[in-house]
């Protein structure tokens, strides 16, 4: 509706709701004649005549009449949308349990008595001592309690004492006791890295049975410039072959395997090789991980892995630091390699040749029994490897004669036998001899035909590294 039309006049009024608008303050509204005054509606209030300077308000003339808007058409009805179907009812969330309560926290001990450090003599004058800041008591050490007075093997890795589990046992073979030998600890210097040969390999060193002796190896390879300080590969493309026996009887077997396997990453970065043989203790060391207390046919009677690798110094430790990457990394050692004209293996026994009349025959055949995994063929395969002295009597030579013509080579390199019993410095199982072996590097015998490379660690001798030739 437009303003005016057919309404009163509009009054501008004051906040007072009781207060009349005068008539000489009325402003007539456009289209809508002036009214006249009306009587105040309080008579008490006073409002007077017009003052003579407002004159009579002027009538404007009407203005002209505004044409009526046209008048719009109803917009289209539309159809109700259809109802919306109801939404299915969720059911109800489960109820969780109520959490278990907490135990309550284990009380803090209290902290250590502390003691005052004021002055005795300014109390007794009388002065006032400043505080001084409480000091804790100093426990007293305890007292170190020496289990044994034996001293560790030169090269050990627990120079204090043996590790949890380390069970010095009887050898299968005589051995001089450890306690009636001088134990004298050596730190050879380090030597230079061997020089490299150009474009071509690089010089062949091969190392005797450690068994476990992991700081005597390391000094060893120091010795030879192979690793440096830190025990890294320092040889660049120098070759380098373990003979096999890497755990039992000594401390630290799963070390030594660990820092084989370094080696031979960090050697094959640097241009050269670290490889291995197996040796009678890794079979050894799988049966017992594999068949455990297993019988198996000995040939003398029923006998267990178990059994037969704590009987030759198998240690507690190793077995429960063994993990699938170390048997699945012995499990692939080849038996028999060809270095140089060296014909490299582990024992010094004719046993091989029953496995194969090539190289490669021989590392299958064994390969594939030990993935077969069956009990006695892997007994079968330890027993025959852990024969030995095939080449120490008169018919040494004809039986190195024999594994040369069969897989090649004019020298046969070995492990497993100790020198001292090879030179019989060392006969009996009751440690009779009061003298330490005299090792002082590789055994050289058969005619030439064979060197001997265990330098017999386990009783006190010696573990070699050396590089092949031999110097005349």
């Amino acid at each position: 509706m437009t303003q005016g039309a057919g309404q009163d006049p509009v009054e501008r009024t004051a906040t007072l709701r009781d207060f009349r608008v005068p008539p000489y303050a009325r402003v007539p509204v456009q289209g809508t004649p002036a009214e006249p005054p009306a009587a105040p509606a309080d008579p008490t209030l006073h409002l007077g005549t017009r003052p003579a300077a407002y004159p009579e308000p002027v009538t404007f003339p009407e203005p002209p009449a505004r044409p009526e808007p046209p008048v719009r058409p109803e917009p289209p009805t539309h159809p109700e949308p259809a109802a919306y179907a109801e939404p299915p009812v969720r059911p109800e969330p489960a109820s969780y349990p109520e959490p278990a309560s907490y135990p309550e926290p284990t009380p803090r001990p209290e902290p250590a008595a502390y003691r005052e450090t004021a002055a005795p003599a300014a109390h007794a004058a009388g002065h006032t001592v400043a505080p001084v800041a409480a000091v804790p008591q100093a426990t007293p050490a305890s007292p170190v309690v020496t289990a044994h007075a034996a001293a560790p093997h030169p090269g050990s890795g627990y120079p204090a004492d043996f590790p949890d589990g380390y069970t010095p046992t009887e050898r299968d073979l005589p051995v001089i006791q450890r306690g009636d030998t001088l134990q004298v600890p050596v730190t050879p210097a380090a030597a230079p890295a061997p020089a490299p040969t150009g474009d071509g390999p690089g010089p062949l060193f091969v190392v005797g049975d450690v068994h476990g002796y992991l700081d005597e190896l390391v000094a060893a390879l120091r010795a030879q410039g192979l690793v440096d300080e830190n025990g890294g590969w320092a040889a660049g493309n120098a070759r380098l072959w373990f003979l096999g026996d890497f755990t039992d009887r000594g401390p630290d077997g799963i070390g030594v395997i660990d820092l084989v396997m370094r080696l031979s990453a960090e050697a094959a970065a640097a241009g050269g090789y670290c490889k291995a043989l197996m040796g009678n203790h890794e079979l050894l060391l799988i049966g017992a991980k594999r068949f455990g207390d297993t019988p198996v046919n000995s040939g003398a009677g029923t006998a267990t892995f178990q059994a037969a690798w704590l009987l030759n110094g198998g240690q507690k430790h190793d077995m429960d630091r063994l993990q699938d990457v170390h048997l699945q990394w012995m499990s692939r050692l080849d038996a028999v390699v060809s270095e140089d004209d060296h014909l490299l293996l582990h024992s010094d026994t004719t046993a091989y040749l029953e496995y194969g009349e090539t190289i490669e025959d021989v590392n299958e055949t064994v390969h594939e029994i030990i993935r077969r995994n069956d009990a006695d063929e892997v007994w079968d395969l330890f027993r025959k490897f852990t024969k030995r002295f095939a080449f120490r009597d008169e018919g040494g030579p004809q039986a190195v004669q024999e594994l040369l013509g069969t897989y090649g080579g004019s020298r046969i390199v070995h492990g497993h036998s100790p020198i001292p019993y090879l030179l019989g410095q060392v006969g009996t199982e009751d440690g009779e001899e009061d003298s330490r072996p005299a090792v002082e590097g590789p055994h050289v015998y058969a005619d030439g035909l064979a060197i001997a490379m265990d330098g017999g660690v386990t009783m006190a001798g010696k573990l070699l590294v050396v590089q092949l030739p031999l110097a005349d």
